[in-house]
């Protein structure tokens, strides 16, 4: 069994690497919706912004979305490099600020980050909902009642600052399973409270996740092209933990690819994966990691 599976794998990465560029050119020159990406910083662990930055648009996206440590460090770059020459920096890559992600500020903690936000006329901030876990039923509706009650002055703040505070659905959190999702859309009190859908943390099944898109519409504001793989806990061979990515594990991406499109997704899409150790590129050098997402870009966009 473990052999037969292994294969099917490499035969799936084999797949995504012969679809490449000829692909990639037939869908760009066809009509249609088209996903718009943004680039993790995390992506590259903990390298400096100003290598990570001329990266973006090779991999077609114009935006960044950056991390704090212990998964980058290209939040604090900012704090040391001042606004001014982050603001200069990104003008010279052409790439616009599109997320900060905080789970290390939470969601209570998010209000001086949302005006910075602002000022660089970001609209999207992630971070998790910690809480109860493991609820069902009515005790997981009263949970997640009780911690929107909590979020509406931090969504004041939302509003008047443009920004959509978005909830991953993040493992062992309050906010961690479909019905966790739905409820959370379906009593939040503000518009300015969205979802950034991470399947790797739901099960892999193309059936749940494309009802789950489907019902989530345009309240889903990030969608993390990420799958579960062999997972990203624990320390494996590189081959192994790559898996996470599109077009390399055994999830089939064509049925999201289609719900997405059929729904027009206009949020962000941010093909995904963590490294073991955090804080480390998933592959080096620097341009790997930009070959490494355009191989998924180019397996996601041939399934449209």
């Amino acid at each position: 069994m473990q052999r037969s599976s292994i294969s099917r794998r490499q035969l799936l990465a084999s797949a995504a690497a012969a679809a490449s560029v000829a692909c990639l050119r037939s869908v760009q020159a066809a009509e249609g919706w088209r996903p718009q990406y943004i680039v993790g910083s995390c992506m590259f662990g903990e390298t400096h912004l100003r290598e990570i930055l001329p990266e973006v648009r090779k991999t077609g996206a114009a935006a960044i979305d950056i991390w704090p440590r212990v998964h980058g460090a290209q939040r604090e770059q900012l704090d040391e490099m001042g606004e001014p020459a982050f603001r200069a920096l990104l003008n010279q890559n052409d790439v616009s600020l599109g997320c900060i992600t905080q789970y290390k500020l939470g969601p209570f903690g998010l209000q001086d980050e949302m005006r910075l936000a602002q000022r660089f006329g970001c609209r999207t901030m992630v971070t998790g909902a910690k809480g109860p876990k493991g609820l069902t039923g009515d005790e997981l509706k009263t949970a997640i009642a009780d911690f929107l009650e909590q979020m509406k002055p931090h969504l004041a703040v939302a509003e008047e600052t443009g920004v959509t505070i978005a909830i991953e659905n993040h493992g062992n959190n309050l906010v961690d399973s479909p019905d966790s999702i739905r409820y959370l859309m379906d009593m939040r009190p503000s518009e300015n409270l969205g979802i950034a859908l991470a399947p790797y943390h739901l099960p892999q099944d193309t059936a749940v996740l494309s009802q789950l898109i489907r019902d989530l519409g345009n309240h889903m504001v990030m969608f993390y092209a990420w799958q579960h793989g062999m997972g990203c806990m624990e320390k494996l061979p590189k081959e192994q933990e790559l898996l996470q990515l599109p077009g390399r594990g055994e999830l089939d991406f064509q049925p999201l690819m289609q719900t997405l499109s059929d729904i027009q997704y206009t949020g962000w899409t941010e093909i995904f994966m963590h490294p073991v150790p955090r804080g480390i590129p998933i592959l080096e050098p620097t341009g790997a990691v930009t070959e490494a997402i355009n191989k998924s870009r180019a397996y996601l966009e041939c399934m449209l």
